[in-house]
């Protein structure tokens, strides 16, 4: 008998929201829509001070996932760290990202969790060894992006499939008019650069505006900065918004600017082309680069404002090459799709 009853571990960070924990129900649905009986598992997860992170490590290592009210659970799934850790004989994972500041993140002043002194390198050093060792055990290993995959061969000198999948609003997104601004989506936190848009907006057009959607830790500094550089009547600050609203921005805008410091996959990329909208993204913005085409379906700039500031001024003068760019992208983000994803996750 094949595989029927299956396990999705995940983290969930408490009040956070965002990309991970929208794969995580995409997933859930599509394994419920083909037959199997699948369910969720998620434990919070700290990682300061630091040996919160191994103590997160150890509870999903502690838990017996074998079966459930007496049945079997034919398979897990697991996707960030410290889920992989969980113990399984038919284990598989979709790897989202490992704990990146422990990674290629070191010393980034993007991020300061770990140096480089002597406590931060042995605690990185055992990080990975620990990733290494029950990342091995899977019996299949599959990554979001190549992006992901690469970082794992890297570091721990294992082999992963790049496995993409479409985000949750690909079914409603839609075409619209190029409009006045350029639109901003994503958790606002320090790796995913808003501030390279806002400073470009500064640059830019006059009649062009900024409309950031998504709220985060660094709001309050970006407002700052806004008010600095005397934009704050063309940067509007959306907070969250919801699908409906969302929908109608990426079908508005103009062009969508994405450029996160080396970004795992980025659902933004995706939907800003299924809305028929060329991504402004940066050479080193990782996951984007996977979709986004420079000339052909969007504009890969240097990760400098001006370089950004130079790609909206080319699109706001030239709107029949932002409509052109955008019609390239809805093409290559329909090849996307869920076709044979479970299957392989499966290992049916």
């Amino acid at each position: 008998m094949g595989v029927r009853t299956i396990i999705v571990c995940a983290v969930q960070v408490p009040l956070v929201y965002g990309g991970a924990e929208d794969h995580v129900q995409q997933l859930l649905a599509q394994l419920r829509q083909r037959g199997y009986r699948a369910d969720l598992v998620a434990l919070p997860y700290k990682w300061y001070p630091k040996e919160e992170i191994f103590a997160h490590a150890a509870a999903w290592r502690l838990l017996d996932l074998s079966e459930a009210n007496g049945q079997r659970i034919d398979c897990v799934i697991a996707t960030k760290f410290p889920s992989y850790c969980v113990r399984h004989p038919n284990k598989s994972i979709w790897l989202l990202h490992q704990h990146r500041a422990a990674y290629d993140l070191c010393g980034n002043p993007l991020c300061s969790d770990f140096g480089w002194d002597e406590m931060d390198v042995a605690a990185r050093e055992r990080l990975i060894a620990l990733d290494t060792k029950v990342i091995a055990e899977a019996q299949r290993v599959f990554a979001n992006s190549a992006i992901v995959a690469a970082r794992l061969q890297r570091y721990n000198g294992l082999s992963a499939t790049p496995l993409h999948h479409p985000p949750r609003l690909a079914p409603r997104l839609r075409p619209g008019p190029c409009g006045d601004y350029v639109l901003s989506v994503g958790r606002l936190e320090t790796l995913k650069r808003v501030d390279l848009a806002i400073r470009a907006v500064a640059a830019g057009p006059a009649g062009l505006r900024l409309v950031v959607a998504g709220d985060g830790p660094q709001r309050q500094a970006l407002e700052r900065l806004a008010s600095e550089l005397g934009v704050n009547a063309r940067v509007q600050f959306a907070g969250r918004v919801d699908d409906e609203a969302l929908i109608g921005l990426y079908s508005n805008a103009l062009a969508v600017v994405f450029a996160p410091f080396d970004e795992d996959y980025g659902y933004i990329t995706l939907e800003a082309m299924l809305s028929a909208k060329p991504v402004v993204t940066a050479r080193d913005s990782g996951g984007p680069l996977e979709f986004v085409q420079d000339g052909v379906n969007g504009l890969v700039c240097e990760p400098e404002a001006e370089s950004i500031a130079a790609a909206f001024a080319r699109l706001h003068a030239d709107r029949g090459l932002a409509a052109s760019f955008g019609l390239a992208g809805r093409e290559r983000a329909a090849a996307v799709t869920w076709d044979g994803v479970i299957e392989k996750l499966v290992g049916e």
